[in-house]
């Protein structure tokens, strides 16, 4: 049984507030339409097709990127946007039509749906109850009548349709115009059902509910590694400490431009991912990498959190070390670490101290460097 699907996504969306269509506005680092695009293709949906807006389409492009959709000019109203929609749907078993601004979509409740038209319904949507008290109001939000909420479900998307069924409604009501798909097959006379809804699918309609929806839907947490790095001194006119030159009169020895600092950020960093160390992605014993600049290290380990969808919060280096001294190059070593990271410089400790001149870093025979990054992680 062949699965598609329809997002509605032409309207304006001003309601909402900010300078795009609420459609392509970002939730959560992605547009708020890739969310459904997403979940309608890892609930195994073979086809979908988007109503577009007129002059959307690069919005569309930069919204739907890399994923197998395609799109379809919308029209004046809801129905008018299915109804191009369908035109473009290929035969199919199943159709789910669903709206763009509904972007809290789970493949429970995908799944939920086809199984409810594959079980014989023509017509299915999700609902939740209405929880409050519900008053008709008149001028000036006068109260005019009490609703009773008993039998009153508020309707969401998707909805899920017999293709066949779907097809034959629409023929049938020319160019009319309704709420809702579920609104067209009854008025075909066809009997619809609806099941338990879900909170997250609210729509987005107002000012505020982009970042209301984005509290429900956010299931990161936080990861937090930890990392250590020394290096001897030996010959040399400077050190390099978080990507800055630091005239010296001893350099630090390693295969790269041995920079303490940075190499106990990359390994945190790596620890707070589960990626191992900086040994097992730059070998010491690789030619490659021998003087090498450690930014190279510390952008490859933004690129592993970039590729996890982790989002680094929060990094801290204390370098150990009587010389040379810190304090002079602290804000230059924060903001080298920040430009890399692409962090407000806020996001990024650098500080320093001593052993009191006990053990071997007190002798200045080495430097040694502690760093913690924290990291905000999507769950699996």
């Amino acid at each position: 049984m062949k699965v598609s699907a329809i997002i509605v996504a032409a309207g304006a969306g001003s309601r909402a507030g900010g300078e795009l269509p609420k459609q392509y506005n970002r939730l959560l680092g992605k547009p708020v339409l890739r969310w459904s695009i997403e979940a309608l293709l890892r609930a195994g949906v073979e086809e979908v097709v988007v109503a577009i807006g007129a002059g959307q389409d690069e919005f569309f492009r930069a919204a739907a990127s890399a994923l197998p959709v395609r799109a379809v000019q919308g029209g004046a109203t809801r129905t008018d946007s299915v109804r191009a929609a369908l035109s473009a749907i290929s035969d199919t078993d199943v159709i789910l039509i669903h709206d763009a601004a509904r972007p809290g979509l789970s493949e429970t409740t995908i799944r939920a749906l086809i199984e409810a038209v594959r079980s014989g319904a023509i017509g299915v949507a999700p609902a939740l109850p209405a929880a409050d008290a519900l008053q008709r109001v008149g001028a000036n939000n006068v109260v005019v009548e009490e609703i009773a909420r008993e039998n009153l479900l508020r309707v969401q998307t998707p909805q899920a349709f017999n293709a066949a069924a779907l097809r034959a409604a629409y023929a049938a009501i020319g160019n009319g115009t309704f709420a809702d798909d579920l609104a067209v097959m009854r008025a075909r006379g066809a009997e619809t059902k609806l099941i338990a809804g879900d909170p997250r699918l609210m729509k987005i309609t107002y000012p505020g509910d982009l970042e209301m929806l984005a509290r429900l839907l956010d299931d990161r947490f936080v990861s937090v590694g930890q990392g250590i790095d020394a290096h001897r001194f030996g010959g040399g006119d400077h050190v390099t400490l978080c990507g800055v030159r630091i005239p010296h009169e001893k350099g630090l020895l390693g295969h790269s431009d041995a920079d303490a600092g940075w190499h106990a950020l990359v390994d945190a960093i790596l620890g707070a991912l589960g990626e191992g160390d900086i040994g097992a992605h730059f070998p010491p014993s690789d030619p490659q990498w021998k003087g090498a600049d450690s930014e190279k290290f510390l952008r490859h380990a933004l690129h592993l959190a970039d590729a996890a969808g982790a989002t680094i919060s929060h990094v801290d280096v204390t370098l150990v070390c009587e010389r040379p001294k810190i304090g002079p190059h602290r804000e230059a070593m924060r903001a080298r670490t920040a430009a890399v990271l692409d962090l407000p410089i806020d996001r990024v400790s650098v500080k320093a101290t001593t052993t009191e001149r006990m053990g071997f870093l007190g002798r200045e025979e080495g430097l040694a460097a502690f760093a913690t990054a924290t990291l905000l992680r999507r769950s699996s």
